[in-house]
């Protein structure tokens, strides 16, 4: 990418990337970079060459909620997909009230999804578990097409469950959810709350988002809660050509595989996606993270990557959180 100057494009980059933004997302199509991150009130596009320049990017807000009705507040985690042809924008929202939060797709034809016409295509729920959900991703896997989200068990609040369902299209489930993941460690399940009007504690498992190495599925996903700076990022594994629909299917890590480093500054990273370099040569991890602790899961939350490397036996070796304003290289074939 070449700035409007002239001047050749920076070979490094520093993180935070944006001065917020949490749950941030890309995807990379036809040489750009499309990225979302959690608003709070809007669905904004951001469209680059080079996310390490993201805040120099075009943005747009694409969608704007209706002022009432079941997905007019609380605009959580967008997703954005190129599915069939066309673009498709998952997000979580509510009606004013946290407990009616479900999952919702916008689809749009247009080559350019910050261009175009976005079209409601509803609400994406089990008809037999219309039940609280967040965190909504797809992913395609040996031709079928999943979704894998974070959901109660019930309608009372107390635990974040990851669920998966397979898809008849983009915006419709062709069969029930399946519990694949509740918080058993001790690691997933930092929770406890004081609000007057909040159950006393939460375990959380949530953000679930999947990578495909050689024949083996990676899920990571964010446990503990995020107002804790105990949130970490868990990973179950799968045979790709097992049967995903069955819990027994996933199988654990029993120990976090990022997590905070207070000596580099970085608190509660979480709520992860991924994305390859341009020339498909080098995995990254783009994550959201506190400067300092006790920042809970308000606007100090900034998006940050940092590349990561596979061991041996075929694992995602995430590291450690780099600090912010290390010096990094921009990822390669920029």
């Amino acid at each position: 990418m070449v700035p409007a100057t002239g001047a050749p494009a920076p070979a490094t980059f520093t993180n935070p990337l944006l001065p917020v933004g949490a749950d941030p997302w890309s995807i990379y199509h036809d040489g750009y970079y499309y990225y979302t991150n959690t608003t709070g009130d809007n669905l904004t596009l951001w469209k680059t060459k080079n996310l390490a320049d993201l805040k120099n990017a075009e943005h747009r807000v694409v969608w704007t909620p209706p002022a009432k009705g079941p997905n007019s507040g609380h605009i959580w985690a967008p997703e954005l997909h190129f599915l069939r042809g066309k673009w498709y924008l998952y997000y979580a929202a509510d009606a004013g009230d946290n407990p009616s939060h479900r999952l919702w797709v916008l689809e749009n034809a247009s080559p350019d999804p910050l261009l175009g016409t976005w079209t409601d295509r509803g609400k994406l729920a089990d008809p037999a578990a219309d039940m609280w959900a967040i965190d909504g991703s797809v992913f395609l896997n040996n031709g079928k097409l999943y979704l894998i989200w974070s959901g109660w068990d019930g309608r009372v609040n107390g635990r974040q469950d990851i669920y998966l369902a397979p898809m008849k299209n983009p915006w419709t489930l062709a069969g029930p959810r399946v519990r694949i993941s509740t918080p058993t460690y001790d690691w997933e399940r930092n929770g406890d709350l004081h609000g007057p009007n909040d159950p006393p504690h939460v375990a959380v498992n949530e953000g679930p988002e999947v990578i495909r190495h050689g024949n083996k599925l990676f899920l990571v996903y964010s446990a503990s809660g995020c107002w804790t700076d105990f949130y970490v990022l868990g990973m179950l594994t799968a045979n790709a050509n097992s049967d995903l629909r069955k819990a027994a299917s996933w199988t654990k890590t029993p120990t976090p595989v990022f997590q905070q480093s207070p000596e580099n500054k970085v608190y509660a990273p979480g709520h992860n996606s991924f994305f390859t370099s341009p020339d498909g040569k080098e995995n990254w991890l783009l994550y959201h993270a506190n400067s300092a602790p006790d920042q809970g899961c308000g606007p100090k939350r900034t998006p940050r990557m940092q590349r990561f490397t596979w061991r041996p036996d075929g694992t995602p070796d995430f590291g450690q959180p780099v600090p912010a304003e290390q010096v990094l290289a921009v990822p390669s074939g920029q």
